[in-house]
């Protein structure tokens, strides 16, 4: 009898019925065997496993319509307070949405099937299946105009220190109304944990800023510091000993913008790095079609944005969203011990004098090449007269 094939060395499909009772770890353990429920419990694996040791620096970004599904609430807020995620990039959708919640207004279940015209005149807003009053824009929009009016507003700022301001008010509305931690915001400002939109015009709360600057308020978003500080951050990382991995919802410009902090280290500023460690992505993109979203880690390694050697630790998991992230979460709260916060966004000026200092000595930094030339020049002339 021939000997059997390396490849016939995996586990067993042999999982128990279902029965009452059963735990989310049992779950996905026992009877995610194959296909994408495979690809999920390799997720919740790397997840527990690698991603949320105390050393790793968990970047999180998020696309598509979570926060008005309650995905704030259920899973995001959960994972920041048990210190599982470090940093944020979400779409400006997201954090908008995430508001109404934080100052006590209200997103109804609905069916996706009702006449949108039927809809428009009943004054009725649609994502899909969730329902709410057009007047949960208008009074959100009012709350922005609001607070961006305020003083400590007035000035070009990251969108981190945008949305910590954002938080630290959000909190204030929701001890006020005496309802508990609601919003994502809130519970990032508590906590420090940094969140970034890729692209802050692109919102609801870009859109109250860019009118509000009509009237003269000084609030400017300086995507500048987004991309500079998005890259301190994982440069700390890897630079205290440590790695960088990075947790995707969906695709989209937030997973770009995570990404591409390891060649604006390598690239640009000709840093010695090799990419992020730890790669999870939640994604319904194809990879065929070219856009980023559906690109696979694999791709991602030809940008320097993942370490090749890290590969066999990157899972794209084929799924929506809103059914993997509760699963995610579930099994990380089962599996892993709360860690403690980092809370970056208290370390930011830290962090940044770090990549200064190391782009300082780069050889793409042209401004520093110029000044030691310059410097050579005139200890050369020196030399000259004193000779």
């Amino acid at each position: 009898m021939s000997q059997k094939s390396k490849f016939l060395s995996g586990k067993r499909i042999d999982p128990r019925p279902i029965k009452p009772g059963l735990t989310v770890t049992d779950l996905v353990d026992g009877t995610f065997q194959a296909y994408n429920a495979a690809r999920l419990r390799e997720g919740c694996h790397l997840l527990t496993r690698k991603m949320l040791d105390d050393d790793v620096t968990v970047g999180l970004t998020m696309t598509g319509a979570l926060t008005p599904a309650g995905l704030g609430m259920s899973s995001v807020i959960p994972l920041i307070e048990a210190g599982f995620v470090d940093w944020i990039i979400s779409t400006g959708a997201n954090l908008y949405h995430d508001t109404h919640f934080g100052i006590g207004l209200d997103l109804r279940q609905g069916n996706a099937q009702i006449s949108d015209t039927i809809l428009r005149e009943e004054e009725v807003v649609r994502i899909y299946d969730i329902f709410f009053d057009y007047s949960v824009l208008l009074d959100t929009d009012a709350f922005f105009r609001k607070i961006i009016a305020a003083e400590e507003f007035q000035k070009p700022m990251s969108t981190a220190e945008f949305h910590y301001l954002c938080g630290k008010y959000v909190a204030a509305r929701e001890a006020e109304l005496g309802i508990g931690r609601k919003s994502l915001l809130a519970a990032a400002y508590e906590h420090a944990v940094p969140i970034y939109t890729s692209s802050p015009g692109d919102s609801s709360i870009g859109m109250n800023v860019a009118a509000k600057a009509l009237q003269g308020n000084k609030l400017m978003f300086d995507v500048n510091a987004d991309v500079n500080e998005t890259a301190a951050i994982v440069l700390e990382a890897k630079r205290s000993g440590g790695k960088s991995a990075i947790w995707i919802l969906g695709g989209g410009s937030p997973k770009n913008f995570a990404l591409q902090t390891e060649p604006q280290i390598q690239e640009v500023m000709g840093i010695d790095e090799r990419g992020h460690d730890y790669f999870l992505q939640i994604t319904d993109a194809r990879p065929d079609t070219g856009g980023l979203s559906g690109a696979t880690p694999a791709e991602a390694v030809s940008w320097g944005k993942i370490d090749p050697d890290r590969l066999p630790d990157a899972v794209v998991c084929y799924l929506d969203s809103t059914v993997a992230l509760p699963i995610l979460t579930a099994y990380a709260m089962d599996n892993h011990a709360p860690r403690t916060p980092k809370r970056l966004y208290d370390r930011r000026e830290a962090m940044m004098d770090r990549i200064r200092a190391e782009y300082d000595k780069s050889e793409r930094n042209e401004a520093s090449q110029d000044t030691a030339r310059e410097h050579a020049v005139h200890e050369g002339g020196m030399l000259d007269r004193d000779r």
